[in-house]
């Protein structure tokens, strides 16, 4: 075999963020969070958002501007706490510019951004896009309880830890998460939309530290023939993460994951919830009986390091 055949290919569900299983996931347990009546709206167009809730990864390949809302690469600006890195998106570009806002991620600010958009669609009663602005926010907000989005490190690439980025993010999650306990107690009222967002960040990026130490830690009692197996798809015989690794990296970094997702979750619910009561509790299950497409984007992948990663493991 040629080095150009042994590729370890991220391709859609491992090229972003959570991966698809999670964003689903995430977004449908969030629905049973909700109180009622906004329970019963949300569980009518379950399945919408369920299946929405990978649109805005799907975006990324064709829509401008779309992929720095999914990460910021924080310690770019500053270290942790990161008091020097401005909350409101104003302060933020009169310090930084908006040209370096974008080149280095915008996520929370975009993050708020969405969520009062959402409240103005519920004060509209705006069926459509309440929904598409509640799928999206899962999403962001998923984004933002996973630690790799909030570093320039964002895949190991400075640490020679190559790949870490779905490991952690997508691997592990879609080989034990059906073990995960991902039922959550019920959405709470948020009463600081832009603390508690840059909250999740924080939480997320005190743990890059040690997920990585794990990666090296298991990695160290893995040669290359034990770490990785091979499987042919098509023409390619692809490099793929075994099962004993991905046990052993499992159990070093504990509940990381679940703990993330359990926390997404919440936080999606309530964030939900809480766009619905700001915008004054309308009435929304006269209006409720429509059916939306999920969007279908162009499949046109660009070779950049944050759309999709190629890795020659070969080397």
């Amino acid at each position: 075999m040629t080095s150009k055949t042994l590729l370890f290919l991220f391709f859609t569900t491992y090229c972003f963020g959570w991966g698809f299983w999670a964003h689903r996931r995430i977004n449908r347990l969030a629905v049973f969070t909700l109180p009622y009546p906004l329970f019963g709206f949300y569980k009518k167009h379950i399945d919408y958002l369920t299946e929405a809730a990978v649109v805005p990864d799907q975006r990324r390949f064709a829509v401008e501007n779309e992929a720095p809302r999914h990460y910021i690469d924080i310690d770019h600006w500053d270290k942790y706490p990161f008091k020097n890195v401005p909350r409101t998106w104003k302060a933020a570009v009169e310090k930084f510019s908006e040209d370096s806002l974008y080149a280095y991620g915008i996520l929370p600010w975009h993050l708020e951004k969405t969520f009062w958009d959402l409240v103005q669609a519920f004060k509209e009663k705006d069926v459509k896009r309440i929904l598409q602005l509640s799928a999206d926010l899962g999403h962001y907000l998923a984004d933002a309880h996973t630690p790799l989005h909030t570093t320039e490190n964002y895949d190991g690439q400075k640490t020679n830890q190559r790949g870490i980025h779905a490991l952690w993010e997508s691997f592990v999650p879609e080989q034990f998460g059906e073990t995960f306990d991902l039922f959550v107690g019920k959405a709470y009222l948020v009463k600081d939309i832009r603390k508690e967002i840059w909250q999740a960040i924080l939480e997320s990026h005190r743990m890059i530290e040690e997920l990585l130490k794990a990666e090296r830690d298991v990695s160290r009692t893995f040669p290359p023939d034990k770490k990785f197996v091979f499987y042919q798809r098509g023409q390619q015989w692809v490099k793929h993460y075994s099962r004993a690794f991905l046990e052993a990296f499992y159990h070093a970094i504990g509940k990381q994951q679940e703990q993330r997702m359990r926390q997404a979750i919440l936080r999606v619910g309530s964030f939900w919830y809480t766009a619905w009561v700001y915008a004054g509790k309308p009435e929304l299950e006269a209006s409720s009986d429509i059916s939306l497409p999920i969007p279908i984007y162009p499949k046109q992948l660009k070779i950049r390091d944050r759309e999709a990663f190629f890795y020659d493991f070969s080397k």
